[in-house]
């Protein structure tokens, strides 16, 4: 799609910046960093924010300075967000939340969009049994119930501590007062105009008297404006009740949707029994399904514990080649069991149980690549759809939130009256089995259309605990990638002891079981030839990507010195103090 041209300009860009050489077991070099660089990066004593735009960056931290937590940090840049970020920050979709509490609790909150009670389990086949893509991720038919405002709502309502009123003020002012459109939004809405141009509301927006947003024009979202007012002076009900939900059950009516006055007004978030392992000397807190990617994150490091990468090391193709074998296997198993445990009996424990860990290592072997059952269905490209934030306040509280539209722009459906994008998560469901997503990833009866069912995900948020205090903050956008990404950045700040920008702008592979090919990072961060030669001699089929995941992280040093980095492939922006 249109968005990932985009998305793959920006990479270029980013690499530009700065240029990343893993040379086999070698060190990570990269060029001296410059003005933009410095945006992306920040450090601090107490606090910290990071995020794909410096103003969503920057109401989280003003949250932060006024005595918030960091519930109240990441609820203020997460609909900041909602306002400056549309590609992918919203109030039209859903996502989950990681919370790390002073004392040490930690809490899963999941806020992920479910299927309308009208939805059925065929509704996007044609009468040929294959999947109408278009239907599945374009207009009204595609739109999940939201979950974001209820989620937001929710985990302040329990856990933050300045007024809400006072968490939902930045993003209000920014969308009253407007901001300045950047390049890469001007240049979205220019290669999405035809796309816009269909539904009127979107059209209103980002094609302003009929043309594209420019670089520099004032965006001023009054409509958008007036529902976080709702939100601000109602809660949830300010979403899913009043005027703002029957703006969302107009819009169904005009284009063919699904959802409801009784979906929105039924709709609730679920706080869920987060999933942690021990890797070396590590605690390692995800989250549980209907996000795979704790599951699958702690299985692979479970796996790769029984290994010596130290040894192996860092960037060497026997590291990458012990991460394709682990993946590999983690993906197929997230194909066959991985699913909404409210409609489906998900085996979350045994996932990366020490029974299932060990089965999966001995199949290893360390000299060659080794085949998992199945055949191939080659992955998409994916899109700037989703987003990632990370905060740590200075009371030691700490949140890894990722939420998401899906593919950017979501069903690229704003809706009239309230200025919000609609998601188009339900092609996050498996259509049909053995039938890939817009990500390549495939699926089985346990994640099958159900109405009220929460679709699978990959996102990933995750914090890594040792000593009792949070170590790590991370996670990221990215489609099927983010869970192997995470990976990735936990192994090199665990293992390979690397500062956070060079655990990040490591160059990364992806091995997502089907197809049986490896995916290697190319352009500014690719990989040696040696190593690359090295792969294919132990049997791996490379297949080069240059679009990789947008990482934002927080890493505390032992004597307490605050990192944060955005990572250059996208959009990140730190700030602390």
């Amino acid at each position: 799609m249109s968005g990932g041209q985009s998305a793959a300009r920006r990479t270029g860009r980013s690499l530009a910046l700065v240029a990343a050489l893993w040379c086999g077991a070698a060190s990570f070099t990269a060029a001296a960093p410059d003005d933009q660089v410095q945006r992306r990066a920040a450090r601090g004593a107490q606090a910290m924010v990071v995020s794909e735009h410096p103003l969503a960056t920057r109401a989280g931290l003003e949250l932060l300075r006024a005595g918030g937590n960091a519930i109240d940090g990441a609820c203020a840049t997460a609909l900041a967000l909602a306002v400056v970020y549309p590609v992918a920050g919203n109030l039209g979709g859903g996502g989950f939340l990681l919370h790390r509490a002073a004392d040490g609790a930690t809490a899963a909150l999941d806020f992920r969009e479910t299927a309308p009670e009208r939805a059925t389990r065929d509704m996007f086949l044609g009468a040929d049994g294959e999947v109408d893509r278009v239907r599945a991720t374009r207009g009204h038919l595609a739109a999940g119930v939201p979950g974001s405002v209820a989620g937001l709502c929710e985990a302040h309502a329990r856990l933050g501590r300045r007024p809400w009123k006072e968490v939902v003020a930045p993003a209000l002012r920014l969308a009253r007062e407007g901001f300045a459109v950047d390049s890469l939004l001007a240049e979205e809405c220019a290669e999405l105009a035809r796309v816009f141009a269909l539904y009127p509301a979107s059209a209103a927006l980002f094609l302003p008297e009929g043309r594209p947003l420019a670089p520099g024009d004032l965006l001023r979202q009054p409509e958008l404006a007036r529902t976080l007012e709702a939100i601000a002076a109602h809660g949830r009900d300010g979403f899913y009740r009043g005027p703002v939900a029957a703006a969302i059950v107009a819009e169904m009516e005009r284009g063919g949707g699904l959802i409801s006055a009784s979906d929105l007004e039924d709709y609730r978030a679920v706080w869920r029994e987060p999933l942690m392992r021990r890797y070396r000397g590590h605690e390692i807190w995800s989250m549980p399904p209907p996000s795979s990617g704790g599951p699958l994150l702690l299985q692979m490091l479970g796996v790769l514990e029984k290994f010596d990468l130290r040894d192996a090391g860092a960037g060497s193709a026997r590291h990458l080649h012990l991460l394709a074998e682990a993946m590999s296997r983690a993906y197929a198993d997230r194909a066959v069991h991985l699913g909404d445990p409210d409609f489906h009996a998900v085996p979350t424990a045994w996932l990366f149980s020490p029974e299932r860990v060990n089965e999966i290592a001995l199949q290893i072997d360390p000299t060659r690549a080794t085949t998992v059952a199945g055949a191939g269905v080659p992955p998409r490209q994916e899109s700037p759809q989703t987003t990632h934030l990370s905060v740590l306040a200075p009371d030691g509280s700490a949140v890894s939130l990722t939420t998401t539209i899906n593919t950017g722009y979501g069903a690229k459906v704003v809706v009239a009256g309230a200025g919000f994008l609609l998601n188009n998560e339900m092609d996050d469901f498996a259509a049909a089995p053995g039938q890939p997503n817009a990500y390549g990833l495939l699926g089985a009866e346990a994640n099958a259309i159900a109405p009220r069912k929460r679709m699978l995900s990959s996102m990933t948020p995750t914090i890594v605990v040792r000593d009792g205090a949070v170590r790590l903050v991370v996670g990221t956008p990215g489609g099927g990638r983010i869970i192997t990404s995470v990976l990735q950045v936990v192994v090199n700040v665990i293992d390979f002891e690397l500062d956070l920008s060079s655990a990040i702008d490591a160059p990364r592979v992806h091995h997502q079981w089907r197809p049986n090919r490896l995916e290697v990072e190319r352009h500014g961060y690719g990989f040696a030839p040696e190593v690359r030669r090295a792969l294919e001699q132990k049997g791996h089929r490379l297949h080069e990507q240059s679009e990789f995941c947008s990482v934002q992280a927080i890493l505390r040093h032992a004597d307490g010195r605050l990192e944060g980095f955005g990572d250059l492939r996208r959009m990140g922006f730190a700030s602390g103090y």
